[in-house]
């Protein structure tokens, strides 16, 4: 369409364009009933249909089985952060984090209202520019479990190789780089992502959780609290995210007509090293602010020599329709969001502009 612009916001952030159209589509008669599916009861066999194929497609594409419940919950990963700790951080014990910037602090905020934290890693002693080491995470053998956050979207950094954790359940806010590369998902005991950066709108969080991890939540947790009230009911103990369950739907069906992870990491790959390239050929102009070994393939965050430029770029980055290159308002500079739905086209683009922007300037 051609109004319409590269979206590089770090979240909410693009979907596909045929995800759009089909929304468009339907919006007003979801498929005969004459009803929008923002008005379609969450008990109705349509919206059934539509839960039940978003939970399938998820395990499909992440190549889990039926050990694995699929879930989609409101209240974004910040709510992740508390329910986490509430259901498995039992008295007694020890919970172990991974601090690897602003959003695992947060978790690890909200786990110490609960119970014991131990910091297994940290890499805030260099202003978080790398991802520990799998050999550098130490813990309690006997650890609850292992917490990580596997993108960092506003310091640019990435696990590249997870942790072997063995009997401890590895937990990972995968939130922003969820789906977008071939991960072996099966060595995680729960992933959950806000759906806004790789798998849909604002509004709806998807869970995974091995079924056996269950065993685990304490009881007498608040109701809406408990991960076993939302596995019983399929997501529909209440009225859940109805349109983004829909959307995330159509997300998922996109994956897998591009061909599934390995399709959609082969291009992540190329979009990234195609920016990356950049910083690596003229580094005293475009300054990486991460050591390359844990660089993000979702958000490269770069500086300029001079926050004039920074300014400059971003003003006419917008100009010629390539939008939302800030960088955190935390850290400023330049930060060029590359999630799933951003076409390779995109990020050539991206860099072709930056690439020009740097001969003028």
């Amino acid at each position: 369409m051609a109004d319409r612009v590269f979206n590089f916001n770090p979240g909410p952030s693009t979907l596909p364009l045929s995800v759009l159209e089909t929304v468009r589509e339907e919006l007003l008669d979801y498929r005969g009933t004459g009803m929008s599916v923002m008005e379609i009861s969450h008990r109705s066999p349509e919206f059934e249909e539509i839960n039940a194929a978003a939970m399938a497609l998820a395990r499909e594409l992440m190549g889990l089985g039926n050990d694995y419940q699929v879930l989609f919950l409101g209240g974004g990963a910040s709510t992740q952060f508390a329910m986490v700790p509430l259901n498995f951080l039992h008295e007694g014990e020890t919970a172990a984090y991974a601090d690897t910037g602003a959003w695992s602090a947060k978790a690890i905020k909200e786990a110490r209202k609960i119970g014991d934290v131990h910091i297994a890693a940290s890499s805030e002693n260099t202003d978080y520019r790398s991802i520990p080491r799998p050999a550098d995470i130490h813990y309690p053998d006997d650890a609850a479990y292992l917490h990580i956050t596997s993108n960092n979207t506003i310091k640019g950094t990435q696990y590249q190789v997870f942790p072997d954790t063995g009997d401890v359940p590895l937990i990972a806010d995968m939130s922003s780089d969820i789906c977008s590369r071939r991960v072996d998902f099966s060595t995680f005991s729960l992933i959950y992502a806000g759906a806004q950066k790789n798998l849909g709108p604002a509004g709806v969080t998807m869970v995974v959780i091995r079924k056996d991890l269950l065993d685990r939540c304490r009881d007498g947790l608040p109701t809406m609290l408990d991960y076993r009230t939302h596995t019983e009911k399929n997501s529909t103990f209440n009225t859940p995210p109805v349109f983004g369950v829909y959307v995330v739907r159509l997300v998922l069906e996109w994956f897998m007509d591009q061909g599934g992870l390995e399709a959609v990491e082969e291009v992540n790959r190329a979009k990234k090293d195609a920016v990356y390239a950049l910083l690596d050929a003229y580094p005293e102009y475009f300054k990486g602010t991460v050591e390359p070994r844990s660089r993000s393939w979702m958000n490269v965050t770069l500086r300029l020599p001079s926050e004039d430029l920074e300014k400059k770029l971003i003003a006419e980055a917008k100009e010629a329709g390539l939008v939302g290159l800030k960088g955190h308002r935390s850290v400023g500079g330049i930060r060029v969001s590359l999630y799933n739905a951003m076409p390779l086209d995109g990020a050539q683009r991206v860099a072709q502009f930056m690439e020009d922007f740097r001969k003028a300037n």
